[in-house]
């Protein structure tokens, strides 16, 4: 543990885990054989087999598993699980986002419910995303799939294909309204019962 680090209490530390210097180690963290860079600040955080280099912000309630590694400066927020994935620095994983199997660029911004659809049921797959891409809203990565730098994707998007850099990505179907179904829906269920 390096020099001016503060360990609140409920921290578990085990294996070959080094921490940095001025680093704040919130309670709820679990680190095993894992490696924390200089001025970080962790909250509830489960970290195994982990890299975080300097200057991250982790938590709360993170899970990084193993053969994840953490850039420079990278904001990983709440309820965020990461596997097996590379993440470059700078890059904002913010909320609820699973990252799986992935090499990530630097300067990304990851939009609320991000996923990486890394398993296609026999194979785990890997994506590659660039830097500076800005992945909008619930878009989801389905593996092996390249993401170019430069590159946004619409909210909700379900990216199959690889997106060139500089490219506005838009996968989803347009709204449909089905004006008057619940009521003949309803009347169905009525009928059944």
């Amino acid at each position: 543990i390096g020099m001016d680090t503060v360990i609140y209490p409920d921290v578990y530390m085990s294996g070959r885990t080094v921490i940095g210097e001025g680093c704040r180690i919130y309670n709820g963290c679990r680190f095993d054989n894992t490696v924390v860079g200089d001025n970080c600040d962790m909250q509830a955080v489960v970290a195994i087999d982990a890299v975080v280099d300097d200057g991250a912000r982790v938590g709360p309630y993170v899970r990084l598993r193993p053969n994840t590694h953490i850039g420079k400066n990278c904001k990983i927020g709440n309820f965020v699980e990461i596997k097996n994935s590379t993440i470059g620095e700078k890059t904002s994983v913010a909320h609820l986002t699973y990252v799986g199997d992935s090499d990530v660029g630097s300067h990304v911004n990851m939009g609320c419910g991000t996923v990486f659809v890394n398993y296609d049921g026999f194979e785990k797959h890997r994506c590659k995303v660039g830097d500076n891409v800005f992945l909008g809203c619930q878009t989801a990565l389905v593996a092996p799939v390249t993401v170019g730098d430069d590159v946004y994707t619409a909210a909700g998007s379900v990216i199959t294909e690889d997106i060139p850099a500089g490219t506005l990505a838009i996968a989803r179907t347009r709204q449909e309204n089905k004006e008057g179904w619940v009521a003949k829906y309803r009347a169905i269920k009525k009928k059944e019962k």
